[in-house]
Order: structure tokens, then C-alpha cells, then sequence
């Protein structure tokens, strides 16, 4: 069937069969490189540039320099129904790739996949690659490049001797009908540049909310543990989706077997834990009284680490429920007396009622005698003198 092409309606994408290559300046490997060509459809205004690969990030990019271009935005994009575009090939109803669909959706504009073999739903594109072979590729044949940016800019030389040219058809040139007929109808370009998104799914949330990418951690809304989740990882975010709608969202790290942790997404307990210091359980201790702020201060300052202390200290606090405050801080000030630095001792204090008794007396002072028989004291131990070398009792010593 004839088809009628409407300024700035459709843009026609694909790659060309034909290779060009450039050459590892270090070891000289010639290293094959795809061109990717676009093409309006009212004009034939086309687009050419070469691409390391035809993977996503290559794919979306190309696309955005051809709008570049172009200076706008066409209304539909028609690609073939290659991996990049298409992941669900179909003649009724194919699936995009999901970056790819973003892509057109940040553009403003529509994907209409060509049919499954059907190279005449997209003719346009295949005669502009066919042109693009023989007027660019043709002339490259006997030139080296070393770079794929060196490459780009001797394809760009010859793309605008391509789009000058006066086509023998038309009587005039790609670019005098892109002026006539495609510029006016061209959507705006978006005024930011999109970012590529890499899309994982099926990702399992962990017992610790957290889901793992490539090597690193990052938390999930603790209710959603072991659930599947999908993430989209640019350079610089993470966001994690269920079921469409997006849950979390994270600074990336590359930093592998750590997390990244939203303290939002924990649960109350483990929010309260983060944030127990050995300040807060004084702060919380002189509430009750000195001597169990005292207590606390002994507790934290026995243990190697303060953070060993803390579930003692919260034993020791949380007994202020059971048995009231005066009570508590009475069976503190006896523990503090005694030397007991542990919760067990506290309890213990207020279970047998030692707290309504009162303190210990302190234990008398060691005295020590120097007259005892047995005890010789600092001179036995001098040099010996003469009245002493003939002592008996000194030789046996």
C-alpha cells in the first residue's frame, strides 16, 4: 500500500547491515562498529552516526542526538523489532523495552514497532539505509580511523553533502523538504537531556528489607520483606517498584557487601535501637534519680565496648515500670554501694525487698601492726650490720 508520510509525523529508525570499523591504535585490532540511521518520513531527511554496540544505552543516545538533529521531536518513532526496542515480539501487540518506552514517553512521543519481518512497514528507513551505505560508507572504504569519535565527525561531513544534494525525484534536496515540511511540524525538544536507566526484575527482598544490586544493599519498606520487587539503576539513583509503584528511592553506591538503609523503611524497634547512645541511657536514668544515673554511667564505663552495657542499662531502666520509681532508684543506690554493675543484681535487690533496708555500713579500714613477733618489717631487710651478721636467727631468714 502507498503510504502518505505528514510532515513531522514519523521518524524511521534502524541500523545498517554494512559495518564501518576503526582501528585500536595500540594493537591495531580492527574493531567493527554498527551505524545507526534515522530518517522523517515527509522529507527523508536522515541522520546517520556510529555506535560501539546496538545495546540500550547506545540505542536510547543515538536517538537523542537524531532529535538533536532534527531540532525537534517527531510525533511516532517506528524501529524494527530488535532486542533494544522490542523484548516481546509481536505482529498485534509487541512489548517495549521498558527504558526504551520511558525514553518515548520523556520525548513526547510514541513507539509503532514495524511487523515481525515485514521490512516495507518501514521502507523509508531501508532506502535511507541503502543510501547511507553508498554515499558514506562507499567513500570510508579506503580511510582508517582510530576513534569513534574521528569516524562520527567524517560520517557528519558527508551526511550534510547527502541532505544538500538535489534529489533527482523530488527536484529539490532532503534538506530544502525538511525546511518545507518537517521543521514546522516538529514537537519541542525536552529541555533536559534523559538519563538511561538500567531495569532489573524480580529482585527478592531480603528478611532484613534490604534487596542486593550488583553487590550492594539497598532498603525497601520493612513490610515488604521477601517480596519481589522491581529496581531502574541510573549512574547516580536507584529506585526500587512493587507492583508499579515505586517504594524506595537511593543515592547508588558502588561500594560492594555494604547498605544503603532509608531509616524510614525499619521497623519502630529497630529505629529505636539505631538510635540508643550511651548518652541517652544517662539522660534517661536521671529522670529516675542520681544514684541510677550513676549506676548506668558505672555500667557503660565497665564494659569494653559502652555498647555492651546497653541492654543492662535497658533492663535496669525498664524495671521503673514494674516496681515504680523510688523504689528503683533506692535498689540503684545499693548497687552502687555494693560495687554491682548488672541488671541481674538490681533485680535481685528489688525482688527479696533489699531496697526498703538500709545501706551496708562500709567494711573498717585494714589496720596493720609492726609489732607483731612474726612480722620483721622494712629493716630486717637493710644491709646487715655487724651486731646482726651473728644472728642465728637472721641466717636461717
Amino acid at each position: 500500500m502507498r503510504q502518505v508520510h505528514q510532515g513531522g509525523e514519523k521518524c524511521f529508525v534502524d541500523y545498517a547491515g554494512t559495518q564501518p570499523s576503526i582501528i585500536d591504535a595500540a594493537t591495531g585490532e580492527v574493531i567493527p562498529v554498527q551505524l545507526f540511521v534515522a530518517v522523517l518520513g515527509a522529507s527523508n531527511y536522515t541522520y546517520a552516526e556510529a555506535t560501539r554496540t546496538q545495546q540500550v544505552p547506545d540505542w536510547i543516545a543515538s536517538h537523542q542526538r537524531a532529535f538533536q538533529y532534527f531540532g525537534g521531536v517527531t510525533t511516532a518513532l517506528v524501529p524494527d523489532q530488535l532486542k533494544s526496542g522490542v523484548v516481546v515480539p509481536c505482529r498485534y501487540e509487541p512489548g517495549l523495552q521498558k527504558t526504551y518506552e520511558e525514553f518515548a514517553r520523556f520525548a513526547g512521543t510514541v513507539v509503532l514497532p514495524a511487523r515481525p519481518g515485514k521490512p516495507r512497514d518501514k521502507a523509508k528507513v531501508e532506502a535511507a539505509v541503502l543510501v547511507v551505505t553508498r554515499w558514506i560508507l562507499a567513500r570510508l572504504r579506503h580511510e582508517r580511523f582510530f576513534s569513534l569519535a574521528a569516524l562520527n565527525t567524517r560520517i557528519a561531513e558527508l551526511l550534510e553533502v547527502l541532505n544538500t544534494r538535489p534529489m533527482r525525484l523530488y527536484r529539490a534536496s532532503r534538506r530544502e523538504l525538511f525546511e518545507r515540511l518537517d521543521r514546522p511540524a516538529l514537537r519541542p525538544l525536552p529541555t533536559e537531556a534523559f538519563i538511561v536507566g538500567e531495569w532489573h526484575y524480580n529482585a527478592r527482598v531480603n528478611i532484613d528489607y534490604h534487596v542486593e544490586l550488583h553487590g550492594h544493599y539497598y532498603s525497601v519498606p520493612h513490610p515488604l520483606s521477601h517480596e519481589l520487587v522491581d529496581a531502574r539503576l541510573t549512574v547516580t539513583t536507584v529506585e526500587l517498584f512493587h507492583r508499579g509503584q515505586r517504594v524506595a528511592a537511593h543515592v547508588r553506591s558502588h561500594l560492594r557487601g555494604q547498605h544503603t538503609t532509608d531509616p524510614a523503611h525499619m521497623p519502630k524497634a529497630h529505629q529505636h535501637h539505631l538510635e540508643w547512645s550511651p548518652s541517652r541511657f544517662i539522660t534517661w536514668a536521671r529522670t529516675i534519680g542520681p544514684q541510677t544515673a550513676a549506676l548506668v554511667e558505672a555500667i557503660l564505663a565497665d564494659r569494653p565496648h559502652p555498647e555492651q552495657g546497653y541492654r543492662s542499662c535497658l533492663g535496669i531502666l525498664r524495671l521503673a515500670k514494674r516496681d515504680g520509681h523510688p523504689r528503683l532508684e533506692a535498689a540503684c543506690a545499693r548497687a552502687v554501694a555494693v560495687g554491682a554493675r548488672s541488671y541481674r543484681h538490681v533485680d535481685s535487690i528489688l525482688k527479696h525487698g533489699l531496697d526498703r533496708l538500709g545501706l551496708p555500713a562500709a567494711p573498717p579500714p585494714l589496720t596493720f601492726s609492726r609489732t607483731h613477733e612474726h612480722l620483721r618489717g622494712p629493716e630486717y631487710y637493710q644491709a646487715p650490720t655487724a651486731s646482726a651478721a651473728g644472728d642465728p636467727a637472721r641466717d636461717r631468714g
